[in-house]
């Protein structure tokens, strides 16, 4: 996995794969960041596993603790809105979904 390919995924609006704490995750990237000195995604988990809730729901992965990662070929329609209504906040974000 390179932050290229990440980045790429996010600007082709491409759905990624990838294995988080041990369950596979299927999920729309949104915005590659920095926060905490930690490299993020937040993404939209759409299918796979999780420990913490239900799915669909957004989530934060730390990409030192993903593996298996691949992008698929699946589009997704773009951004979603946040129930915020407002991003995550970040220290520097690297790439964000466009429009």
């Amino acid at each position: 996995m390179t932050l290229e390919a990440i980045k790429q995924a996010i600007q082709q609006k491409l759905i990624i794969q990838f294995t988080y704490s041990g369950r596979i995750r299927i999920v729309e990237p949104h915005v590659l960041g920095i926060t905490k000195g930690n490299t993020q995604i937040l993404g939209y988990q759409v299918d796979g596993e999780s420990s913490s809730g239900g799915l669909p729901e957004w989530r934060r992965f730390d990409l030192e603790k993903m593996s298996d990662f691949f992008v698929t070929k699946e589009l997704f329609p773009g951004r979603r809105p946040f129930p915020s209504g407002l991003h995550s906040s970040w220290d520097v974000e690297l790439e964000i979904v466009p429009a």
